[in-house]
């Protein structure tokens, strides 16, 4: 079947940096850290690892089989690989789920963005941690500030997005991911160079069995679903990119160990500073947005790390959003019948992205509900219709591949999906 944009990735590589961007975001290097710090740290990280092998692959193979099998967007790969209409509700569920988290995420990216702005010009330094606090609250409360801070990567995006895939996607995939892999290992030998560096070190990779609980396991499973953006169609659109002779198990598989290996360097780059300075790494969500500004400003070249760091964090964000706004372009260019070129689609993608981020500045309650809403009920489900779709559905899968995605990964999401509903 042909590709829903006429044009796919050139290369083989460039589907894997596209694809690594899907994944890599600020699950990575926003929330990994402080979710790991606030569940013991190499406990967290061993039970995360075995989660990304067991149930992150499988699902990574899943999204990218559906898409190159059916050389179809999300709107059209289900029905077409079925011959029938039955599962189109999953079709709509992945796109609504993409303009859902595009209306928090860009707010979230939005304050990346703030605080590179700010970085540059030095604004929080001389600031304590209370007035950072203090000062992280006027930031996100602050409504013109936050839909200006928003709409930027919006239009950023958007812009990406204008060109076809290979002169778009895939070429701006390539300067990124690189780059962000460069300021990442940068980053860690400035972390590695402070003063008790050590503690840092071994509180991330020190695997203190006696510290695995339930709740640290749901949390490991958790994280691992978010940080690998399953379940919400991004890699099915990538897949009806990808040439024919690359391996779906294989890209999977590089795109799995890419983006273990930015959240790893994540925690090698924040809790060696969060150890040297004498801060709690189980600080929660404030730990990149007050603890770090914290710790930047007192390290040599204090300016320049704090500009690499928020400039990391930015670039995380934009490779993600890149791939949340290409489901819906290319669902509407198909489901349009070709009647609406790309340039269209991008144009009214971004009109109604532009409108949930504004909703989503507006209401700190809808952006509390559409977070809650993606990744404890759209995010979950729609990995786990996916996974039976491909399991019992898709023939010709490796035998291990078509119990893992039966058996082990339907039960892994049924357990995030009832903690995140406060069953267990």
């Amino acid at each position: 079947m042909e590709h829903t944009n006429k044009t796919g990735f050139s290369t083989k590589l460039g589907v894997i940096m596209a694809a690594a961007g899907s994944a890599v975001g600020l699950g990575n290097i926003w929330k990994f850290p402080y979710v790991a710090g606030e569940n013991g740290g190499g406990a967290f990280l061993i039970v995360y690892l075995l989660c990304v092998l067991l149930f992150g692959l499988p699902l990574l193979t899943t999204e990218l089989l559906i898409g190159k099998r059916s050389g179809r967007s999300v709107y059209g790969a289900f029905r077409a690989l079925r011959g029938n209409s039955r599962w189109q509700w999953l079709s709509w569920w992945c796109i609504a789920s993409a303009f859902i988290i595009m209306g928090f995420y860009f707010v979230v990216t939005g304050w990346c963005g703030n605080y590179l702005y700010e970085a540059v010009l030095n604004t929080y330094t001389g600031m304590d941690a209370a007035q950072l606090t203090a000062h992280f609250s006027d930031v996100v409360s602050s409504t013109p500030r936050m839909i200006l801070c928003g709409l930027v990567p919006v239009l950023m995006t958007a812009a990406v997005l204008w060109f076809d895939v290979n002169k778009g996607i895939e070429r701006m995939s390539k300067l990124l991911m690189p780059l962000l892999l460069i300021m990442m290992v940068v980053m860690a030998v400035r972390a590695l160079m402070l003063p008790g560096s050590g503690e840092g070190l071994r509180f991330l990779f020190r695997f203190d069995f006696g510290r695995i609980t339930p709740q640290v396991v749901m949390m490991a499973v958790g994280q691992c679903f978010f940080s690998l953006s399953v379940g919400t169609g991004a890699l099915i659109t990538y897949g009806a990119y990808m040439p024919k002779q690359q391996s779906e198990a294989r890209t999977a598989l590089q795109v799995a160990l890419l983006d273990t290996l930015v959240a790893v360097l994540a925690g090698v780059v924040i809790f060696p500073a969060v150890f040297s300075f004498g801060y709690d790494p189980a600080e929660g969500p404030q730990l990149v947005f007050v603890v770090l500004p914290s710790i930047l400003q007192q390290m040599s070249f204090s300016w320049l790390s704090g500009v690499l760091f928020f400039l990391l964090l930015f670039i995380a964000a934009l490779t993600s959003t890149i791939s949340l706004m290409e489901i819906a372009v290319a669902s509407l260019c198909e489901a349009s019948h070709d009647r609406l070129n790309r340039h269209q689609s991008v144009l009214i993608v971004t009109a109604i992205t532009t409108v949930l981020v504004i909703l989503c500045v507006l209401s700190p309650r809808l952006f509390s509900w559409s977070d809650r809403l993606v990744t404890t009920i759209l995010m979950p489900l729609g990995a786990l219709s996916m996974s039976l779709f491909v399991g019992w559905f898709m023939p010709r899968l490796h035998p291990a591949l078509t119990f893992a995605l039966r058996w082990i990964v339907p039960a892994a999401i049924l357990l995030i999906f009832l903690n995140g509903l406060g069953v267990l």
